[in-house]
């Protein structure tokens, strides 16, 4: 018997007995905790690979049947993982929010992922996501459902903002944020036609800012209508990624003179992606095909990932990050917190282990 082996599990078990309580029996939450730890061991989601990862005394033959077993047969709560993920934030709402795609291609197999995620310091933690089984743009119809979700489960009043591309707006999305006062900073195309409700004249979005130098910010003083909704512009001039001046406008729901400081938050949200994909947990290595067993997955690396990076916090605050000359650091908190945690999870420092189990507590 592996007896360092039997009692990391024994830890971790009991850890997550006390989150998920009667929600999951002991056999699933004992599976979930394996599964997580091989994650950030592995760093990767090839089954073969994680199945070698779990620590057990089962053959990996039979680890690898058990990890199918549950991609193709087990009906997982993700409104149980929302929670889990929310309660395991590292900082009190009222929350940022930043609406988002992801997306990859396995073969002729599009993965199209709509995420919601709340913003922390330079980093965004996806706690709901929809799957959308094709390529492109996400549905009002999406969206609405996905934002209802979130309310559903934690509240309006969770919601100190809501940031967003120019791929998320309509006036159906527009009024249903209106609906529930969720204040938002959406960017909108230049070429938006917006009506001045104080004498009815109809002009583009750019027309508002077209005097704007490099970097300039400025908001239109009055109230305006986009696509039929009442709303805030403001405006920058800025450089796009094809290295050519362009406006970023902004709808907001009040408060224009925020939009642009804020609104600059939204890019966390790829901190996230990339710790999903190829600087943290490989996602992309996925075969899987079908949207039911890729959205289990996604569950499982997102409590994976805010474990990680929640050790790195600890390990910040012990021994900071090297901030290197250009102001940024040596290497992300995430990453930090992820290699500390394989280095753990392959050795048998059960008391350090037991330390950062309690970064997986609710409590």
């Amino acid at each position: 018997m592996n007896t360092k082996s039997e009692c990391k599990n024994t830890i971790l078990l009991s850890t997550l007995t006390q989150v998920f309580g009667n929600h999951l029996n002991l056999a699933r939450i004992k599976f979930f905790g394996l599964f997580i730890c091989a994650l950030c061991k592995i760093q990767t989601v090839c089954f073969e690979n994680l199945a070698v990862g779990f620590d057990t005394e089962a053959k990996v033959s039979s680890s690898l049947r058990r990890i199918q077993r549950f991609m193709a047969e087990y009906l997982l709560d993700y409104a149980l993982i929302a929670r889990m993920v929310f309660a395991l934030l590292p900082h009190e709402p009222p929350y940022r929010l930043v609406m988002d795609r992801t997306n990859w291609k396995f073969g002729s197999f599009d993965i199209n992922i709509l995420v919601l995620a709340v913003v922390y310091k330079g980093v965004a933690f996806p706690v709901m996501y929809t799957m959308m089984p094709k390529f492109g743009n996400s549905s009002t119809v999406e969206r609405i459902g996905l934002m209802q979700r979130y309310i559903d489960l934690f509240g309006a009043h969770t919601i100190d903002c809501l940031l967003a591309d120019r791929e998320f707006v309509g006036d159906q999305w527009l009024g249903f944020l209106n609906q529930y006062s969720i204040r938002y900073h959406i960017r909108i195309r230049e070429n938006f036609w917006v009506v001045i409700p104080r004498n009815g004249h109809q002009v583009k979005a750019s027309w508002l800012f077209n005097n704007l130098k490099m970097n300039q910010y400025e908001f239109f003083h009055g109230i305006v209508k986009v696509n039929d909704q009442l709303c805030y512009l403001s405006g920058s001039k800025i450089m796009s990624k094809q290295g050519k001046p362009e406006l970023q406008i902004i709808v907001s729901f009040n408060k224009p003179d925020e939009a642009n400081s804020l609104y600059k938050e939204r890019w966390q949200v790829e901190s996230a992606f990339k710790a999903m994909k190829t600087s943290g947990f490989n996602i992309e290595d996925t075969h899987l095909n079908d949207m039911e067993r890729v959205a289990k997955l996604v569950s499982l690396i997102l409590v994976a990932f805010v474990w990680a990076y929640k050790v790195g916090i600890y390990l910040d605050q012990i021994c900071p990050i090297k901030i290197k000359k250009h102001g940024r650091r040596a290497k992300s908190i995430f990453k930090y917190g992820l290699t500390h945690l394989a280095k753990v999870l392959h050795s048998n420092n059960l008391e350090e282990f037991k330390t950062l189990c309690k970064f997986l507590s609710c409590t």
